[in-house]
């Protein structure tokens, strides 16, 4: 009864919770109010400029960041440490270079105020091992300058094809890749499998979509480069700001180029049995006899054998050698003089044939006889015959 009775006063304590939280008003957006620091004017994309004023006191604790470098860059970062060196030190910045370890180290100091600062530092460092010139890289210190740094090695697995699709976006003669630094506003280093490219967010965002684009193979920089020509083209339009720009940008489709076909080899059937091991050198000596025979007469043999290919190669010297002594076959010249004996016999024999044909004319009128011929103009013609009957 007892175990009841608690129950039951547990549920009407229940019950009695649930009104008084329905009875309580609730006041949406009573934390959405209008801060007197915050008004239309102000532009909230904008990156002020550090005041060193803001933060007076320092950092509290020391970070550091460091990065290992090729040794290739050793001889280089020697070089231009002095004024990596310097750049830094303005900020308040430590840095160190270790050639024993092939690494570069950057930490704050007591005189740092700026705490973004070291992040800054860390992409320098990070530049810089990648092959970016130090008065390119120190630029990365400015608050209006990001980079971004684009591993594509592991996109693409067969090398050439990668090497291939890299030097697409490089270009020839680094066409491609000056094109989209104007574009972009960005400036974009290739160097072993990253792609490293200093600029503005909106930049960045661009360059990685396009390096991205060329290396996965779906769409080639060149098509890339004219998009952004024309999105250049419709932003200085006012009346086209604000509207979308997809009706107006070209479409690319992409062409399935034919590959070569793989040549595969036929199967031959299966057989159980391994193939017929191929005669050793020992078996090929006794199947020609020539293992029976006495040493000096397989030196004989290999000795005639060696004089013969011997004969053969000087006789094949000796016949290249005189090929440069061979004259070269003259063309026969036409002589014109031929031609015109040749028209004259033709045109003499043709003056021949003429006079031949008027000299038997003359001889078969010379042989007509007399007598005949007076004795055909006395006979009646046929037509007196006709009108007299």
């Amino acid at each position: 009864m007892e175990i009841a009775d608690n129950i039951t006063d547990k549920n009407n304590s229940n019950n009695g919770g649930e009104t008084e939280e329905n009875t309580r008003t609730k006041h949406k957006g009573k934390h959405k109010k209008d801060k007197p620091w915050d008004n239309e004017n102000i532009d909230h994309w904008k990156i002020e400029k550090f005041d060193p004023s803001w933060n007076e006191s320092g950092m509290l604790e020391v970070s550091s960041f460091s990065t290992l470098f090729p040794q290739y860059r050793e001889k280089y970062l020697q070089e231009c440490w002095p004024i990596v060196k310097g750049a830094l030190k303005e900020h308040g910045i430590a840095c160190e270079l270790n050639l024993v370890e092939g690494s570069m180290s950057v930490s704050t100091t007591r005189k740092t105020r700026d705490p973004f600062i070291i992040i800054k530092a860390r992409d320098l460092i990070k530049l810089l091992s990648r092959s970016v010139p130090a008065p390119q890289a120190i630029k990365i210190l400015n608050d209006e300058i990001q980079c971004d740094i684009i591993k594509i090695g592991n996109l693409v697995r067969n090398k050439e094809r990668f090497v291939k699709r890299r030097q697409h976006l490089v270009g020839p003669n680094s066409c491609t890749l000056k094109a989209l630094e104007i574009l972009t506003k960005c400036y974009i280093l290739v160097q072993g499998n990253t792609v490293a490219a200093m600029g503005s967010f909106k930049g960045l965002k661009q360059v990685r979509k396009v390096v991205e684009e060329c290396i996965l193979n779906k769409m080639h920089p060149v098509y890339n480069i004219k998009i952004l020509m024309m999105k250049q083209h419709l932003a200085e339009n006012p009346a086209l700001v604000n509207e979308n720009w997809d009706r107006f940008l070209p479409k690319f489709k992409k062409k399935n180029v034919k590959q070569k076909k793989v040549t595969t080899k036929e199967k031959k059937p299966y057989t159980p049995f391994p193939p017929p091991q191929p005669p050793s050198k020992v078996d090929m000596q006794l199947e020609s006899g020539e293992y029976f025979l006495a040493d000096k007469k397989k030196q004989a043999k290999k000795w005639q054998e060696k004089q013969d290919k011997q004969a053969e190669r000087t006789a094949e010297n000796k016949r290249r050698r005189e090929e440069a002594f061979v004259p070269p076959e003259e063309p026969a010249r036409q002589d014109p003089r031929a031609t015109d004996d040749k028209n004259d016999v033709a045109a003499i024999a043709s003056s021949l044939k003429k006079k031949a044909k008027e000299l038997r004319m003359q001889r078969s009128a010379e042989k007509i006889d007399a007598e005949a011929y007076i004795a055909a103009s006395d006979k009646p013609s046929a037509k007196k015959k006709s009108k007299n009957s």
